[in-house]
């Protein structure tokens, strides 16, 4: 019953949200709570609602004092100095600026937070998106693409989870996965030409006073420098994980609008100009809390992958290691890494062993669907990208989806030709 009702439920959900018929917000919240009450788990529905906030609110809590940071940050003229030297090298070719998002977007990742890519990209390249007219969806397209190979990262969360599930080094896993990787980034480099040269031929090579661009903030004082240091003493601070991740975005936020906008008023003026902006991504946030708890709690994620385990038949043992890799693609954008990793992966990983495939192998192979991952509606931080470029979320599913499906199978492709996932075994 549980495997048939999260199918129905996922059915259900892809197609309100791509056909655009409700809100991604509507879906996420009124779906999972209809096939709940239809697989009878009304009483405990509230319980299991309140897991999912749980679960979800150290990142809501991390997202909203981020993007209040970075937005103090650009009210205050911090990302000037970087806006101009872009705009002098870039000008308005759609080919460089695209391959300047990729590059900036891939130099930030470097932190493994998705949050921090699109506050700090999107902070400088905004007035140039926004003056050429250029396409957003292709703006969230590359994102995406810099977020899900920034994941990979051994900080990132998904390479830790698929090297403690195996019980591995993290050198074991993710070293032989460097080449592969920068395959990926390459692709991503591709793609922004891609894009680029589509948009050039759509609205050309358009010339324009770098001024018109950039508010004047008024002349320079110490607290650009100021706001630079802070920026670079809290993000080593998140690398080096010194606190809670959000509790760093606190006090980085209180700082930042202590120190630009010292008169109250104006204090309570700023926050009050991104209410907006920050509600919603709160709104898509704790509304899919409601997804991730239900899906978790009735046990439907764990049966599906239980289910999609037990359909694969002994015959293909010596080709674990690819099926894993494949069935990663469609599965981490079902389920959370957790259920995948620690639910699904040990099972996939003990079929294999009889065919002398290793756990590393196995890790590896289990990673090759995060660049589709990273559009999961489990995602927080998606939902942040989504926000600010004021997209439809299940239009940049539609989207995104095939150049994230491309870059997982590139990996796939580079892993298997340098031996780094065995083809058979």
């Amino acid at each position: 019953m549980l495997i048939a009702l999260s199918l129905a439920m996922f059915v259900c959900f892809i197609y309100l949200l791509v056909s655009s018929r409700m809100s991604a917000m509507a879906v996420l919240i009124l779906v999972p709570t209809v096939f709940a009450l239809i697989g009878g788990f009304g009483p405990e529905m509230g319980d299991m609602v309140v897991k999912g906030i749980k679960t979800i609110a150290p990142t809501g809590v991390l997202l909203i004092f981020a993007m209040l940071y970075f937005m103090v940050m650009t009210d205050a003229g911090m990302f000037d100095p970087i806006v101009k030297r872009i705009i002098g090298a870039v000008g308005g070719d759609p080919v460089k600026i695209f391959i300047g998002t990729v590059a900036l977007g891939y130099l930030v990742a470097l932190d493994g937070d998705g949050a921090t890519v699109y506050m700090i990209t999107l902070s400088a390249f905004m007035p140039l998106y926004r003056r050429l007219g250029l396409s957003l969806p292709m703006v969230a397209c590359l994102l995406l693409q810099c977020t899900g190979i920034g994941n990979l990262l051994p900080w990132g969360g998904p390479t830790a989870r698929a090297a403690a599930s195996m019980k591995v080094e993290m050198s074991d896993v993710f070293t032989p996965l460097i080449l592969p990787l920068l395959a990926c980034v390459v692709w991503a480099f591709v793609m922004a030409w891609i894009f680029g040269m589509r948009e050039r031929k759509r609205i050309g090579i358009i010339e324009f006073n770098s001024s018109q661009l950039i508010e004047d903030h008024g002349p320079t004082t110490w607290r650009l420098y100021f706001n630079w240091v802070l920026t670079i003493v809290l993000m080593t601070s998140l690398v080096l994980e010194l606190l809670p991740l959000s509790y760093m975005f606190m006090i980085g936020a209180a700082i930042a609008v202590a120190v630009n906008f010292p008169q109250y008023v104006r204090q309570q003026e700023v926050i009050a100009s991104h209410s907006s902006a920050i509600l919603s991504v709160a709104l898509m946030l704790f509304s899919a809390s409601v997804f991730i708890g239900i899906l978790n709690e009735t046990g439907m994620a764990n049966a599906l992958a239980q289910s999609i385990v037990a359909i694969i038949p002994d015959t293909v043992g010596p080709y674990m290691a690819v099926i894993t890799a494949l069935i990663s693609i469609p599965v981490t954008w079902l389920v959370s890494n957790d259920v995948f990793y620690f639910g699904m992966l040990p099972i996939l990983a003990e079929a294999a062993s009889h065919y002398g495939i290793t756990g590393a192998e196995m890790a590896r192979a289990s990673l090759v669907g995060q660049p589709v991952h990273i559009l999961s509606p489990l995602v927080a931080s998606t939902y942040l990208l989504i926000s600010r470029l004021e997209l439809n979320y299940g239009e940049t599913q539609k989207y995104t989806i095939r150049w994230s499906v491309a870059a997982s199978l590139i990996m796939l492709v580079v892993a298997l030709l340098l031996g780094v996932i065995p083809l058979y075994r």
